[in-house]
């Protein structure tokens, strides 16, 4: 059979089976163009051979399984289907976008660590968008100084309400046909908005029900569908994200609100910081780059450049 794997936790996948095709003809259909059966998971292990070629399936892989015991919903993971992307943090595979939300305020938004997962992805070249959660608590300053913050980089900002919905309808648009992985702190009301999103959708994700997401902080990167071609993939909370593999004279071409400046910038490789007639500081006086964008990436820099000593 053929599946998408929905959570892994301890060794074991678990893996949301496809449904025959219909009309009987034998076609190929896609997972994203089907429904899946309701309810129906396989906890499955994987093949020793994944550990020989030094493969490991992730959340969001298509597979190929075989069912031990249909009983007890049972299989074994024979095979990873090829994958159009796959991300280290978090570790999950098939992912067109990533959503990172964080709370307007209560608590206040961390930019910092926003930026560090926004290069993070720029790094593992993901599509990202940004929503700001609980619109209800803040006003209208809070939200335009928080708009206008990331209003060069080309990322969709969305702001939205898990309490009163407001925000909602735009959200759904930038999730729609795609699989999302959704990120945050903790305590930015991160599930309550994945719950809201899926009001009358039955859950893929087992057991696990609606109301025990709201109490529970998530351990484990799982998928959640949404409808028919639509998944969001929840992922632990994290509050803090240190960068690797990356050099600091890379660091500035993963701030695409930076990459449009730099042409103007006099030295080639220019670091934005102390370099005389730099593109990226001229539109920082002129403010078309956020000061909080500015100062994060100095920061990062700063890191990058004292990791290297050691």
């Amino acid at each position: 059979m053929r599946g998408r794997i929905i959570r892994g936790i301890a060794g074991f996948y678990y893996v949301s089976p496809d449904p025959p095709a219909e009309g009987g003809k034998g076609e190929t259909v896609l997972p994203e163009e089907i429904p899946q059966r309701s309810g129906e998971m396989y906890e499955c292990r994987a093949k020793g051979i994944f550990r020989k070629d030094g493969k490991k399936p992730l959340p969001g892989d298509y597979v190929e399984f075989d069912i031990t015991s249909e009983e007890e919903k049972e299989g074994n993971v024979r095979k990873i289907l090829p994958r159009r992307s796959a991300l280290v943090r978090p570790a999950v595979a098939n992912v067109d976008q990533a959503l990172v939300i964080m709370a307007a305020v209560s608590p206040q938004p961390n930019l910092n660590l926003m930026d560090r997962f926004l290069v993070a992805m720029e790094q593992q070249g993901v599509a990202c968008c940004i929503c700001f959660n609980k619109k209800d608590l803040a006003d209208d300053g809070t939200c335009r100084a928080l708009a206008d913050s990331y209003r060069g980089t080309g990322y969709p900002v969305v702001f939205a309400s898990a309490k009163t919905k407001e925000g909602l309808p735009g959200l759904q648009n930038l999730l729609e046909g795609r699989t999302t992985a959704v990120a945050g702190p903790s305590g930015v009301g991160k599930s309550s908005l994945i719950n809201s999103l899926q009001d009358g959708v039955f859950m893929q994700t087992g057991e696990i029900s609606r109301i025990e997401r709201g109490r529970h902080t998530t351990r484990h990167s799982e998928l959640i569908r949404i409808r028919p071609g639509t998944w969001i993939v929840d992922t632990p909370g994290f509050s803090s994200i240190e960068l690797s593999g990356m050099e600091k004279e890379e660091l500035g071409r993963f701030f695409p609100d930076f990459v449009k400046w730099e042409p103007q910038c006099r030295f080639t490789g220019c670091a934005h910081i102390s370099e005389p007639d730099c593109g990226v500081k001229a539109a920082l006086f002129r403010g078309e780059v956020s000061e909080s964008r500015y100062e994060n990436y100095c920061q990062l820099y700063a890191e990058l450049k004292d990791r290297r000593k050691y």
